[in-house]
């Protein structure tokens, strides 16, 4: 950077918007060229916006509490866009009634396997115990995510990391991995997308349909819970002489 642009930088990053703005710019132009490439999964914006973002507060040096000041905003509004998901499932409401048992069935195998699979292979690497605790909660969206492991003794700021790179990877592989599994149901693909990929994933599940996302939705937030009850019950089955 040359010295003026340096200084004007220095006084924009005191300034709590501007970690806002910049993640809205950086996430639009990012959807921008999703757009171009025909929605290719391998571009998802999500990925893009924030290796972008990465990369610019590397390189002006700004440290992550002071973009955060700004970008929280967008952080809060994560609450209410996910109450906001039960509107597009009540549309959905019969088909749901009709699949309630599968579904149910689905999603413990789900959670069950999300955990046991993350903590199994890490252990195996010889992953340390808060390491671990901090891995297993990798499916779930990340306000439940990072509070599971702060319960339980992980470290919360590793859980996002993780939650968000399993979103990233589930929303940009779940298509080829449904196509190949012959899975062509939409409530169904939607389900399986929002137990493995959690929010990144939902959002995925709403550009191919509206049934594919509200069924996604579902799935995240029944993950959750279904985590939450499930993963201290294993660390006492485990943890037991």
């Amino acid at each position: 950077m040359t010295p003026k642009v340096l200084d004007i930088w220095v006084y924009l990053s005191a300034t709590p918007l501007l970690g806002l703005t910049i993640t809205l710019l950086v996430y639009q132009a990012a959807y921008w060229i999703y757009q171009r490439a025909n929605f290719n999964p391998l571009l998802n914006p999500v990925a893009l916006a924030v290796a972008t973002l990465v990369l610019l507060l590397t390189l002006t040096g700004t440290p992550y509490q002071t973009y955060f000041d700004g970008a929280q905003f967008v952080h809060f509004l994560l609450g209410p866009a996910t109450v906001a998901l039960a509107i597009p499932l009540y549309a959905q409401l019969d088909k749901l009634k009709s699949l309630l048992l599968p579904l149910l069935a689905a999603l413990l195998a789900g959670a069950l396997t999300a955990i046991v699979s993350a903590v199994g292979i890490a252990w195996l690497l010889g992953a340390s115990r808060t390491t671990l605790i901090s891995l297993a909660p990798k499916s779930v969206t990340t306000p439940i995510a990072m509070g599971i492991t702060e319960k339980m003794g992980g470290l919360p700021s590793l859980t996002a990391v993780l939650v968000v790179a399993t979103g990233i990877i589930g929303a940009v592989t779940a298509k080829y991995v449904l196509d190949f599994l012959r899975v062509r149901d939409h409530g169904v693909r939607g389900f399986a997308v929002g137990v493995a990929a959690h929010g990144i994933g939902t959002a995925r599940a709403f550009q191919v349909s509206e049934e594919a996302g509200a069924f996604a939705g579902l799935a995240m937030g029944l993950n959750g819970l279904a985590t939450a009850l499930l993963f201290p019950l294993l660390i006492w089955l485990f943890g037991r002489d």
